[in-house]
């Protein structure tokens, strides 16, 4: 009974699977007629149409799986137990129900189709809806084989090309063209140009004109979209304006200013590893014994040949026949050539050994510094630079100063004209009237001389009884005056060497005191009137000084006069006289340094103090120090200021001459090293532009240095002449020079008790 009863079961459910198996037939084949319906609907224009092939290959896969669901299913049937049974009944319920919703969902395909077809352009909305989820528009590569980015070769071998999502092989097209196929299609397809084979599903794909222009687009380097600008103004994040927000906003992580505990501890273990030995220190290798380098070694010259900077190996120079053990008689040295050898350097020698003759090579010794000149040899390569040098080449006279030559410098004085004489000792100090017709010098023999300057004729003597340190022209040419300092007394003479109405006017400046109250109290400086024979020589009055006064000096006006006394002890040092008044004042309270020498700015109230290191500038009229000049010399000797006021030159005990531009800097313009010792006298000429240094050489140096009213062009200096006459007596050369006032002319006093004209 239960055999029978098991065969009716089984026969009945191999009807029921017949009947499955019709269904599922039915309804694949509509489900294959509606989508050639809809491919042939869909555009020409879309992207590449990989959906065909592939749906088609696993619908195949389907049925595939399905036939051998099917097969396995019967298998299991034959021999099924109670338990297998029942759930094949329950299985068959469910296919039953499937077959149910399979059949509603067909049903509901069919009237949408016929819809469709009915609506033709009116439902088009719906249509783009669905084809815009059944298709893929992006650019990706096709991402139902899910092989990965791996090369397509390794699946030659095999029928299938890669995987589905749903992890199924993807079989590849059955292609069974041989080549002669293949170019018959090449020859007669008019799409076989355009045809590509996607190495993803193995299926050759027609590409549309889109694409195909698309493609001719990239290989001509432009860009992919038509409608893409390239030249499109570029947004600029940054720009030269500083940002007062930051690009980004977000707050430092909170790790970033926090110690990391990680690190902490792996440098906690270091530390113990190292102290307990377990990590050693790495070796410092001992350099002691030297390292060798071949540089050339590992050289491929047919490379480095090619480069502009590469240095080859240097060759060893062939041997010649002074070299050979029997070398030709013009080669062998003579007693005369042996003994220039043997004098010179062996770095000059042309040969480094004698040439010498042997009668066969069994007698030739060895060489005897073969080793060393080896060691030499390699030492000079060692050594060699493998950098090569680019050297400029610089002709010398590029590097010197471009100079107007002296010729068009002209005038200047050149040649010695005339020599006065008459002084017994040292000429200390000369001084020209501002006519330019007399000169008067002061000289240790005690004397004051007037000499008239065309003739060197000494035209009057002053016995003022005191070696004269300075004399000084009273510059107004209205008036006829002579200061003289010697000792401490400044001594005021009216030479009378000018016409009446000079004269009187000089006798009623020195006479002006007579309305004037004398100063009340007596102060450090006492005036005085002359008397008896100095009188009649010319002395007017005595202006008698607290110490030895080194010099004398007129303000433009001629009214004031100003003394020097250096002495460090004393704040008396310097002394304004007012003549027209007779009163003297001492204009600083202390003097910062030993004054060496003054001067009046020609034009403004201005003071200049040089001391022996520097030069002050002081303001009178506001009682102030306006500037201070670093002369960059030990001990200043002499001072002169320019007729535009706006440039001073000092000379120096330490052979300098420093040119300052008050309006650059307080350091020197120009230092001039031209005397080989003491400079003792500097001057500026009034008219011209020269000015002249005298010096214990002996020498006189005339230079050539224009003043420009440009600010932004500095003065020109050249040296154009050097005067010589003077001789050198007791070490002392020239002792003071000055320009004559019209004329480009100079006068020079010497240690030689002479002074000299040079024009």
């Amino acid at each position: 009974m239960e055999e029978s009863s098991g065969s009716m079961r089984s026969s009945k459910q191999r009807e029921e699977m017949k009947k499955v198996r019709e269904k599922t037939a039915r309804k694949r084949s509509k489900e294959e007629e509606e989508e050639q319906d809809q491919d042939q609907d869909q555009d020409q224009d879309q992207i590449f149409n990989f959906n065909n092939k592939p749906a088609e290959e696993e619908e195949e896969d389907e049925d595939l799986s399905d036939s051998e669901d099917s097969v396995y299913s019967g298998l299991e049937d034959s021999g099924s137990d109670s338990e297998d049974d029942e759930d094949e009944e329950e299985a068959l319920d469910a296919a039953a129900d499937d077959d149910e919703e399979e059949e509603k969902e067909e049903q509901a395909q069919r009237t949408e189709e016929r819809r469709r077809k009915e609506g033709g352009v009116t439902d088009g909305k719906e249509e783009q809806k669905k084809d815009e989820y059944e298709h893929d528009s992006s650019d990706e590569e096709d991402i139902r084989n899910t092989v990965g980015n791996i090369p397509m070769e390794w699946y030659r071998d095999f029928p299938h090309i890669g995987y589905d999502l749903d992890g199924k092989k993807i079989y590849k097209p059955i292609r069974n063209k041989d080549e002669l196929d293949d170019f018959l299609d090449k020859m007669e397809n008019p799409d076989y140009w355009r045809t590509v084979h996607d190495k993803q599903t193995g299926s050759d794909i027609i590409l549309s004109d889109d694409q195909v222009e698309l493609v001719n687009r990239l290989q001509r380097g432009q860009f992919g979209d038509v409608n893409f600008n390239e030249y499109q103004p570029s947004v600029e994040f940054f720009s030269k304006d500083v940002m007062i927000h930051p690009v980004t906003n977000r707050p430092a992580d909170k790790r970033s200013f926090i110690p990391s505990l990680i690190e902490k501890e792996k440098v906690s273990k270091l530390v113990h590893a190292i102290k307990m030995g377990w990590i050693k220190p790495r070796r410092v290798e001992d350099d002691s014994r030297g390292r060798y380098y071949d540089l050339w070694s590992t050289e491929d010259s047919s490379i480095l040949a090619k480069h502009k900077m590469h240095l080859p190996a240097p060759k060893i120079p062939l041997p010649g026949h002074q070299e050979s053990y029997n070398p030709p008689p013009e080669y062998l040295f003579t007693d005369e050539e042996r003994a220039l050898w043997e004098q010179q350097d062996p770095s000059d020698r042309k040969l480094p050994f004698v040439p010498v003759r042997f009668s066969s090579l069994r007698q030739v010794p060895a060489f005897p510094r073969f080793i060393h000149e080896r060691f030499e040899r390699c030492l000079d390569l060692y050594l060699c630079p493998r950098q090569r040098k680019m050297r400029v080449n610089v002709n010398p006279e590029d590097l010197i100063p471009k100079l107007p030559k002296p010729k068009d410098l002209q005038p200047f004085p050149t040649t010695q004209s005339l020599v006065y004489q008459g002084h017994s000792g040292l000429v200390r100090s000369i001084s020209v009237s501002p006519s330019g017709q007399w000169l008067a010098s002061g000289s240790d023999d005690g004397s004051v001389r007037f000499w008239e300057v065309r003739s060197s004729r000494c035209m009057k003597t002053v016995q003022v009884g005191g070696a004269v340190k300075s004399v000084a022209w009273n510059p107004n040419p209205s008036v006829c005056l002579l200061a003289v300092a010697l000792d401490s007394v400044v001594l005021l003479l009216s030479p009378s060497l000018a016409d009446r109405q000079v004269v009187s006017a000089s006798e009623r400046l020195l006479s002006g005191q007579d309305e004037v109250e004398p100063a009340e109290g007596a102060g450090p400086v006492t005036w005085g009137e002359a008397e008896g024979e100095e009188l009649n020589q010319g002395i007017r009055l005595r202006i008698q000084h607290p110490k030895a006064v080194h010099q004398v000096v007129w303000h433009t006006k001629g009214d004031y006069l100003a003394s020097v006394m250096p002495d460090h002890s004393s704040h008396l040092q310097v002394f304004i006289h007012q003549v027209s008044r007779r009163r003297s004042q001492n204009p600083f309270r202390r003097n910062k340094g030993l004054v060496q020498c003054v001067s009046f700015h020609p034009v403004r109230p201005y003071f200049f103090v040089a001391t022996q290191r520097s030069v002050r500038i002081y303001n009178l009229v506001k009682q102030e120090m306006t500037k201070k000049l670093q002369a960059n010399s030990k001990w200043i000797s002499s001072m002169a200021v320019h007729p535009g006021g706006d440039h001073v030159i000092c000379g120096s005990y330490d052979c300098r001459l420093s040119w300052f531009d008050l309006d650059l800097s307080t350091k020197p313009y120009k230092m001039l090293r031209h005397h080989k010792k003491a400079v003792r006298g500097v001057a500026y000429h009034r008219v011209y532009p020269l000015f002249a240094s005298a010096s214990d050489d002996g020498s006189v140096i005339i230079c050539h240095g224009t003043v420009y009213n440009d600010l932004l062009q500095n003065p020109l200096i050249v040296p154009v002449k050097v005067l010589r006459g003077h001789v050198i007596t007791h070490d002392l050369g020239v002792l003071d020079v000055t320009f004559h006032p019209t004329q480009p002319w100079i006068f020079s006093s010497g240690a030689d008790a002479t002074i000299r004209l040079f024009t």
